[in-house]
């Protein structure tokens, strides 16, 4: 992106091109389907740091053949624009509790729960879905060391490289869908 502003509306693309970002991507759609209400998230991660933040993010996925506005001044394309339509950051060593939050074993399975903000939002036919899941959301949410630190105090020394896995099988996003339309 590059006015960094504009990060929340502008298209998505960059991100699903990142080798840290896993992406699945629905067939396109045959018919319209609504989403309304809160998306719930269980993620069955792993990481070698004792801390990590996860960005999980739900895209509506235009159409290729979908045509630029005329007239076109910032050159957008609109053939595959990925919508930004909810997106949140969850800080991993708040998985159990927010009162008692706790470092992460390295190498362990473990799962973390959340819940995405409400949503309305119809994706129209030929449209597709997607799901972003990340572990950096910065600048927007500031940067997790990856050790079970003080973020708000990290020191350079702190900040450490991790790996992050997702165990696809053990993970769900569900979506609240209006009824009659899956």
């Amino acid at each position: 992106m590059d006015n960094d502003g504009e990060y929340i509306i502008g298209d998505q693309r960059f991100a699903a091109r990142r080798p840290d970002v896993v992406v699945h991507t629905t067939a396109p759609l045959t018919r319209d389907v609504t989403v309304t209400g809160p998306i719930d998230v269980t993620l069955e991660v792993s990481t070698t740091g004792s801390d990590a933040d996860f960005v999980v993010k739900l895209i509506d996925v235009s159409p290729f053949d979908r045509p630029d506005p005329d007239p076109n001044p910032t050159r957008v394309r609109m053939g595959g624009y990925q919508q930004l339509v909810r997106g949140e950051v969850f800080r991993g060593r708040f998985r159990r509790s927010f009162e008692k939050p706790e470092a992460f074993v390295p190498g362990q399975p473990t799962t973390v729960h959340f819940t995405l903000p409400d949503v309305s939002h119809t994706f129209r036919s030929g449209h597709a879905l997607m799901v972003q899941v990340q572990s950096s959301w910065f600048p927007l949410v500031d940067m997790n060391p990856q050790t079970y630190v003080d973020i708000g105090k990290a020191e350079a020394k702190d900040f450490v490289t991790a790996t992050h896995k997702l165990h696809h099988a053990k993970s769900v996003l569900v979506l609240p869908v209006r009824r009659g339309e899956l």
